[in-house]
């Protein structure tokens, strides 16, 4: 919402909006494509682990056939030119194979075996090392042969290979390469297939709420911004009807806050002059206790009564509309001082039927504003003199106001105490809002509301205390002065 005051235009909402260039359906795509990557290199690392095993194990496999061919081999050896054939067809440099306790020994050379960089025992080869060592290929190839241990069949006991590992490396980036591939498709097509489900699903309909709201944020008294909640029993379905049910809400009091503000710049100008017409009118009327008609001088100071308390209905009303209320000018303040002159003003303690009763201690003193802590009593007072003039005490006894005052937990706390009717059950929701919790038939609530207001500028509280009969607001103002005023 505006505040008001704040042009629009003061308002960046581009900057943010700018900021997101990139939106919810391309981060989607891009978190998406980011896990099925990272998926697919977890699953990458046991996959060329288990491929380098497997063409390991395949020349294992063809090392154990020229194994058995050493086996049956005669003492003298094989014929010439079969152990390179069978060297060859392996891959390997030599082969080595343990039988009945005695090595044989297949080589290319008539040297004794190179030396190796790394030797591998696929016997015994668990999954971590196989990791370790697939991906040392990949990074750091050997330079020299490499030896390989495996099982063999037969009577030999195990089997020995020295290979190059460069047909290896080859062989790995061949099955990368092919697993790259295969990974980008899988990829594509589950980021396409998360990407159109979820937008479906997810980002449209959020897409339709910042819409609304966007829309809403426009023109919110417009009936016709409100959205339509869909018929989903999701989160999303549920935010809708929230949104629906906050806008329908906001609209309505929008609506009424700038009826209400039209209609109280009206009384207010209503006011002004009416203000005066009756202060003219007083002034005349006060000539009339003069007459010698006894009649006349009886209704006299009646219809005074009644101007004033016109004119001081017209002056708190345009109290109220105004802007707002000046900032309080603290000091201590003799409260025992200040309820005896608002009891003067109101005519108390009267005719005698009504009794007043001031029990604010003399030396009593608390920091506030005296002119609207004057307004803030003559409110409340007034309240409960025309409670006991219409309705009368309880249990017939004779109606009392009585004010009384005291220190309670760093407050001066001031109750005002009258023994009539007490308020209404239905006032008591909205006691403290203008033209909503009026304690009297045909008042506005204006009185309560402008005193509430002037004793939270003050950063006290009021509130209706429970009481077995009667009315008791109680008042409550900070010992310690606030520095803000």
């Amino acid at each position: 919402m505006l505040q008001p005051g704040l042009p629009r235009n003061d308002l960046s909402i581009s900057q943010p909006r700018g900021l997101t260039r990139l939106g919810l359906s391309a981060k989607l795509l891009l978190v998406t494509v980011l896990f099925v990557m990272l998926a697919e290199v977890v699953i990458y690392l046991p996959s060329i682990a288990n491929f380098r095993r497997n063409w390991l194990h395949d020349r294992i496999a063809a090392a154990q056939v020229a194994a058995l061919v050493l086996e049956g081999a005669p003492e003298d050896g094989l014929p010439e030119g079969s152990e390179n054939r069978l060297l060859m067809g392996v891959g390997a440099r030599s082969i080595a194979a343990r039988v009945g306790g005695a090595r044989r020994l297949l080589s290319l050379d008539s040297m004794p075996p190179p030396e190796v960089s790394r030797s591998i025992d696929l016997r015994n080869l668990s999954w971590i090392n196989a990791i370790e060592e697939a991906v040392a290929v990949l990074v750091a190839p050997a330079t020299m042969p490499i030896r390989v241990v495996g099982e063999a069949v037969g009577g030999a006991d195990f089997v020995e290979i020295i290979i190059d590992e460069a047909p290896l490396r080859r062989a790995m980036l061949k099955f990368s390469w092919s697993l790259l591939l295969i990974s980008l498709l899988i990829t594509g097509l589950t980021a396409l297939a998360v990407y159109i489900a979820l937008n479906a699903l997810i980002i449209g309909p959020i897409r339709r709420l910042a819409a609304n709201v966007m829309e809403f944020e426009a023109d919110p008294e417009n009936p016709q911004r409100i959205i339509e909640p869909s018929l989903r029993a999701d989160e999303i379905g549920e935010a809708e009807r929230a949104l629906a049910r906050m806008e329908e809400t906001l609209a309505g009091e929008l609506r009424t806050k700038k009826h209400l503000a039209e209609l109280g710049l009206a009384v207010s100008k209503i006011n002004h002059d009416l203000r005066n017409m009756l202060a003219a009118a007083q002034l005349m009327s006060d000539q009339l206790i003069e007459t010698r008609d006894a009649k006349i001088r009886r209704f006299a100071p009646r219809l005074i009564a009644t101007l004033g308390r016109a004119i001081e209905f017209c002056q708190a009303t345009l109290a109220y509309g105004r802007a707002a209320e000046a900032t309080p000018a603290i000091r201590d303040v003799a409260l025992r001082q200040l309820v005896a002159e608002q009891a003067e003003m109101l005519g108390l303690p009267g005719d005698g039927r009504l009794r007043f009763e001031n029990r604010v201690p003399a030396e009593l003193t608390a920091p506030c504003d005296p002119d609207q802590m004057a307004r803030v009593l003559t409110n409340l007072m007034r309240n409960s003199v025309q409670a006991l003039a219409q309705a009368g005490a309880e249990a017939d006894a004779q109606p009392l106001l009585a004010v009384t005052a005291g220190p309670v937990n760093g407050t001066v706390a001031l109750r005002i105490i009258d023994n009539g009717p007490g308020v209404p059950e239905r006032a008591r929701a909205n006691l403290f809002q203008a033209f909503r919790g009026s304690v009297t038939p045909g008042g506005t609530g204006l009185g309560l509301a402008v005193a509430a207001e002037l004793v939270r500028l003050h950063g006290g509280t009021i509130e209706l205390e429970p009481s077995p009969a009667g009315a008791v607001f109680r008042v409550a103002l900070p010992l310690r002065r606030n520095n803000g005023h």
